[in-house]
């Protein structure tokens, strides 16, 4: 490594074990990034990258936002913690409030978290803790579907589907977890939108209420569009299925909308977007733009008075929360958020721009390496051929895009891309000048 390069770099890379990364790899070839602004970020070679998938489906308002950074010093000033166990801060209410204008139905109570995987592992308890004050705590078993992320803890790995995410930690997984199919079907290839054919595959739900006694089922959980997948969109009639058999055999449905929460797919949530709503919710990324961590778990109102009223008077009801758990700097940013989206009218925003983004990644299908394109809102994965194992075309993809200044995250051989929401065209189209430079440089040399 040149000394030029390595004057920008810390003094050691050998200490740091980096997430979700191949650490030798980019140990030898390191990319660090620097400084972040509106949809730019720039690394330490002093490149611009523009960001196409809003950091990791975080920060749809861009980077930067002095909105958010402000509200977040003078809450620092004021009040910098305290305690969420048995007392609280003004705050943490106040956005409950503003959250619940925006759930479907009567997602009213809003429990706080950490992060999204946080926010799974409570949704899980509070099915168990919903069915128990119920007197059916027989119902243990937990329903996920294949090619599914739900996160990173033990429960949230256990629902999820991808393989590598699991199979390390088979031992320690949660019993009972059964997993439906994908709906990621052979037609439905270069598909934008919602496609016609797969509603039936909500019927493997149905399948293990006669197989395994619909009496032992707790809850059932999609993402309602996959996203670390690369954007698994919904067949047609496909959410409402899964909301029609949970109905019939006394099922909690779950959506996890860490990702497509808060404008993703052009409304709130894709339980509006789609008109089909869950008995309980989960969000992350989006609420703080990314820059405080936070999870939230909305709750449909019977289920928080069921829980809390099979409880004596004085008594805890609900024995779960974490340290940080609605923090005052987390609760300052998302209350920042939540102004912003109000202003500037962030999912008209989207929505409109939706239709842009998406002629313009499905423009690229004519790359011969690329193998499928998919879409919907302002989200969309490229499927790359994949080469003699999985994820290394993947990768070698995301790296000479990376080179020609366009930065996303690559899951296997799927590049995912999912632009900031304050994007105008001229973004979009250099997003997708960049990625068909990269992706065709690429392609010459595989």
């Amino acid at each position: 490594m040149s000394s030029e390069i390595r004057v920008s770099i810390p003094n050691s890379l050998n200490e740091y074990w980096m997430p979700f990364t191949s650490n030798r790899d980019f140990k030898s070839n390191p990319r660090l990034i620097t400084e972040a602004k509106g949809v730019y970020f720039k690394d330490h070679l002093g490149r611009s990258q523009i960001d196409a998938s809003s950091g990791l489906f975080c920060n749809p308002l861009g980077h930067g936002r002095k909105e958010i950074i402000k509200a977040i010093t003078d809450q620092l000033e004021k009040l910098d913690f305290c305690q969420p166990f048995q007392q609280g801060f003004g705050g943490s209410f106040e956005l409950a409030t503003k959250i619940s204008r925006h759930t479907p139905g009567n997602l009213n109570k809003i429990f706080y978290t950490i992060c999204g995987s946080t926010a799974v592992e409570t949704a899980i308890k509070i099915g168990i803790a919903y069915h128990k004050a119920k007197g059916h705590g027989h119902r243990y078993r937990f329903v996920g579907r294949e090619k599914a992320y739900h996160g990173m803890n033990i429960g949230a790995t256990t629902l999820g589907g991808m393989i590598n995410n699991i199979k390390t930690f088979s031992s320690v997984l949660m019993p009972g977890v059964l997993h439906m199919r994908h709906t990621m079907l052979p037609e439905h290839k270069f598909v934008k939108g919602q496609p016609e054919t797969g509603a039936e595959l909500a019927d493997d739900l149905e399948r293990f209420a006669i197989n395994f006694g619909a009496e032992n089922i707790a809850a059932c959980i999609v993402e309602p569009i996959s996203g670390s997948v690369g954007t698994l969109v919904p067949p047609k009639g496909y959410l409402q299925r899964l909301r029609q058999i949970c109905d019939k055999h006394g099922i909690l449905l779950i959506f996890d909308e860490v990702i497509t929460g808060w404008g993703r797919t052009g409304s709130s949530f894709a339980a509006v977007e789609y008109g089909v709503t869950p008995d309980i919710m989960t969000m992350a990324k989006a609420t703080t733009n990314g820059i405080v961590p936070m999870g939230v778990v909305a709750v449909k109102e019977e289920i928080y008075d069921t829980i809390t009223q099979s409880s004596p008077d004085g008594a805890i009801e609900f024995f779960h929360g974490y340290t940080y758990s609605g923090i005052p700097i987390a609760v300052a940013a998302a209350l920042a958020v939540q102004d912003i989206f109000e202003k500037e009218d962030i999912f008209a925003r989207a929505k409109k721009l939706s239709p842009y983004f998406l002629d313009g990644l499905f423009s690229l299908k004519d790359i011969s390496v690329i193998d499928n394109i998919r879409g919907y809102g302002m989200m969309g994965g490229i499927d790359i051929r994949p080469k003699d194992r999985p994820g290394k075309a993947g990768l070698q993809c995301f790296k000479a895009c990376y080179d020609v200044g366009v930065n996303f995250k690559a899951t296997g051989d799927c590049l995912i891309v999912a632009p900031p929401f304050v994007c105008e065209k001229k973004h979009i189209d250099e997003i997708i000048e960049k990625m068909r430079k990269g992706i065709t440089a690429y392609s010459k040399h595989n």
